[in-house]
């Protein structure tokens, strides 16, 4: 009993750690990239989808929460104060309930990451509209949105695969389904099929 508190406890601090670490990265480092279409990744929000299809939708959800609630209130924050701790949430709980599928799809963390770059997007834009933010006017948002999930797709790859290697630290390497590295499997202590 005493083992699952810890891990509990261990996994929650890792969790909040990957998401630190995301958002100093979208702060420091993305949000300065010169990308054309004056788009960047949205490296939180991956973290989030990572974090919520490795670990549920209940972690997806508060991670979501607590993700956009110190997104909202880092600066430059130039938005309601809400705003993206809604978006998150719901984007980590949709993502979460893909969650008992990841070992049967190699594909399916990458369109986890496209639907929720999608849905977390449009419903940014749909909130902001609906706040009367000047920016989230349907022209803008139809001309960025399409960017900005092709940003977040071809930036995946990397934020999973960090996200799992922080938050299986201390479970047993075996490879799941779709991020496993064919012909490695059985030094990893599972059996090729």
């Amino acid at each position: 009993m005493l083992n699952s508190v810890e891990e509990v406890r261990g996994g929650s601090f890792r969790s909040f750690l990957v998401i630190v670490v995301a958002i100093l990265f979208q702060v420091a480092v993305a949000n300065r990239l010169p990308l054309p279409g004056s788009v960047t990744p949205d490296f939180v929000m991956l973290t989030v989808v990572a974090l919520a299809l490795f670990r549920g939708e209940t972690v997806g959800m508060v991670s979501g929460f607590f993700a956009g609630l110190a997104t909202d209130l880092v600066p430059p924050a130039d938005h309601t104060i809400g705003m993206y701790a809604l978006v998150y949430c719901l984007v980590g709980y949709l993502a979460g309930l893909a969650s008992p599928e990841m070992d049967r799809s190699q594909t399916l963390p990458f369109m986890a990451v496209a639907v929720g770059a999608l849905v977390g997007n449009l419903a940014y834009a749909l909130v902001g509209m609906m706040l009367g933010d000047p920016r989230a006017d349907w022209s803008i948002v139809s001309r960025m949105v399409p960017i900005a999930v092709l940003y977040n797709v071809l930036a995946s790859p990397f934020v999973v695969w960090a996200v799992l290697r922080v938050s299986r630290n201390n479970e047993r390497l075996e490879p799941r389904g779709g991020l496993s590295v064919p012909g490695y499997a059985a030094r990893l202590g599972r059996q090729q099929r």
